[in-house]
């Protein structure tokens, strides 16, 4: 998160009081965020990560502040992990309200072209970003239709409108899932929407993106001239799951400074 981004941000307004979100890829980077935010709001909070000890340690770091919170070690792409820690989050908080399908493969390693990224690469991409999305969906419907007004919130990004590149086609195919998943829960009372980020100031892409595309990317493509703050996603994210956006669902909203822009 970005400097001055919590001290803005999370001043406890209560508006997922009584809510359960379960995030995965919560120990860290965006999820991180939005574990922070949703139970500053209220939520209780339950980590879903590859990496039990960074899970555990955000998990503590939120229960510190006074936060329900705990950590459960969950591989998006094992469907039985998935409903093992889906079962786990039920057991200690009676049901799930809100699922953050964060968890995602990412960096150039993955925006080489399909004749070079090597097949056993290609297949773990699209098992986590694509059908790690299906997997928590699926897992996720059942208590998402029983306590009523679900709400899942996919992480897609800026990639997946272009879709040239094994990572950009995943993220496209996470829109496309996006509208799939709507349509097929709309009966059930359960909204799905998805977060398309931009250049975004974490520490991953500004140490893995080379220095001057990302001055190309700010100067010359964006129509805003900053970097993006995880706080922008942050605040999308909450957008998204709350009663304000009850009128939206199928939509993948861009937060990309204005890049890039078609009709």
């Amino acid at each position: 998160m970005a400097a001055g981004d919590e001290d803005r941000r999370f001043d406890g307004n209560g508006r997922f009081d009584g809510k359960v979100a379960f995030i995965t890829g919560g120990g860290a980077g965006f999820g991180r965020g939005f574990a922070d935010a949703l139970a500053a709001e209220g939520a209780a909070i339950a980590i879903a990560d590859i990496d039990l000890a960074v899970g555990e340690h955000a998990a503590a770091e939120i229960a510190a502040k006074g936060h329900d919170a705990f950590a459960v070690q969950c591989d998006v792409a094992d469907p039985d992990a998935i409903d093992a820690a889906v079962a786990a989050t039920i057991d200690r908080f009676g049901g799930i309200d809100i699922l953050i399908n964060n968890a995602g493969k990412h960096l150039t390693k993955y925006n080489q072209p399909f004749t070079v990224l090597g097949r056993d690469d290609l297949r773990a991409l699209f098992d986590v970003n694509v059908l790690g999305v299906v997997n928590c969906s699926v897992a996720c419907h059942e208590t998402l239709r029983d306590r009523g007004n679900g709400v899942i919130v996919n992480i897609a990004s800026m990639a997946g409108h272009l879709a040239i590149t094994p990572y950009s086609v995943s993220k496209l195919a996470v829109r496309g899932l996006t509208i799939a998943f709507a349509t097929e829960f709309a009966p059930d009372n359960i909204r799905v929407n998805a977060i398309s980020p931009g250049l975004m100031a974490t520490e991953a892409a500004l140490e893995d993106l080379p220095g001057d595309m990302i001055t190309d990317m700010v100067e010359n493509k964006q129509l805003i001239h900053r970097v993006g703050a995880p706080s922008d996603i942050v605040d999308a994210m909450l957008f998204l799951c709350s009663s304000e956006s009850s009128f939206i669902t199928g939509e993948t909203l861009k937060v990309t400074g204005g890049y890039p822009l078609f009709l």
